[in-house]
């Protein structure tokens, strides 16, 4: 069963726009509808919180479930990379461009880690920055560029190896970075941000949780025990804010917990006529040779069978997946094929991609365990 990104309304896409609306910058619209009348937020994304697996679990996570909650929806596909850049610029994929974790760039024979900033598999791991220039591939202003011209103090607090990063420099440049280098420099760094400037803008980022999903699973009980440190950190913030300060929790993606996979590498069925495999297990990109597009999408579909939704670049635009707009530029990016997940299986790479084949938990589909995210509100 698949959920729609409610693009406009509803999506990850939208919160900061309706935060900055909330600020008081200019050309800003609410489209959530949140009413903020604080002048110092701080967005908090726990990534891989489902509001699912969140509402699942609640007794391990008092304060967060003792929040007001305004459901979300993150875009396609429901990957850190994609969504960071959604809530980053305020946009849906199709128009900001990380259209999965890994992507097809024109000019490259390999598909290009938008994490790493790098190509996936170069045993040199070459840094792209310089050639692939993050604020050129994706040059629309981010929301935290729009907010500090407007004079709104900005910051992201997050883990040291994202400074500078391709990723940041791409969705999020435009705030003052601040190093987190432990969940109580993470609280500090937060409190001392928001307390910058009339009116403040501070963007905070913790990784565990979804880490702890993807090697122990997202049914395990690491992953509660992971989340029980995630309230934690959530109401430490909320006991330290200022008087005139709101926290908003989010996430980027939910999660599942894989009951079995196919493996392109293993499976003829599944390579004949690709030329590169992008995205994830959960959310591929196929990209076919000349002329084998029918070919390939009618042995996928008898391959994979009803679990998975194969469809061409078109049907995929015309749904509405990547959002009400698809740029020229960015459909080159989405594969001849996008290959979904409707049940809980993958499509790994066991010799191309060991790791992550090895993982039990993974996301990027259009369930509802991936797709729904929460929103829950704390005003000092």
């Amino acid at each position: 069963m698949f959920d729609a990104p409610r693009y406009g309304s509803g999506s990850l896409a939208d919160l900061l726009p309706s935060v900055l609306a909330g600020l008081g910058v200019p050309d800003e619209i609410d489209r959530l509808g949140l009413g903020l009348s604080a002048r110092r937020v701080c967005v908090l994304l726990i990534d891989g919180l489902g509001a699912e697996a969140l509402a699942a679990n609640a007794d391990v996570a008092p304060f967060l479930s003792s929040l007001p909650d305004h459901p979300l929806t993150a875009g396609f596909p429901s990957t850190t990379a994609t969504s960071i850049a959604s809530l980053g610029v305020g946009v849906p994929s199709g128009e900001h461009g990380i259209v999965g974790y890994l992507m097809r760039v024109p000019g490259y024979d390999h598909p290009v880690n938008s994490l790493a900033w790098q190509l996936h598999g170069d045993a040199a791991k070459r840094d792209l920055r310089t050639e692939l220039v993050p604020e050129q591939f994706q040059p629309l202003p981010t929301a935290f560029e729009r907010a500090a011209r407007a004079g709104v103090s900005t910051a992201q607090v997050a883990p040291m190896l994202q400074a500078g990063s391709g990723l940041t420099r791409a969705v999020l440049r435009g705030c003052d970075f601040r190093p987190g280098f432990s969940v109580g420099d993470l609280v500090d760094g937060v409190t001392t941000a928001l307390g910058a400037g009339e009116r403040s803008l501070v963007y905070a980022y913790h990784a565990d949780l979804d880490t702890t999903g993807h090697v122990r699973g997202p049914s395990s009980s690491a992953w509660r025990l992971e989340l029980a440190h995630v309230d934690g950190i959530a109401a430490s913030i909320a006991e330290h804010l200022p008087p005139d300060a709101a926290l908003l929790v989010t996430a980027d993606h939910g999660m599942v917990q894989l009951t079995g996979t196919v493996d392109f590498d293993t499976v003829p069925a599944l390579s004949e006529g690709v030329d590169l495999l992008a995205g994830e297990p959960r959310a591929r990109h196929v990209f076919t040779r000349d002329g084998a597009t029918g070919e390939v999408a009618a042995a996928w579909r008898e391959t994979l069978g009803a679990d998975f939704a194969v469809l061409t670049r078109a049907e995929a635009i015309d749904l509405g997946w990547f959002g009400p707009t698809v740029t020229p530029t960015v459909a080159e990016r989405i594969g001849d094929l996008v290959v979904a997940a409707r049940g809980t299986r993958g499509v790994i790479r066991s010799g191309a991609e060991p790791l992550l084949s090895s993982m039990p938990g993974h996301h990027g589909s259009l369930t509802p365990a991936e797709l729904n995210i929460p929103l829950r509100v704390h005003a000092a």
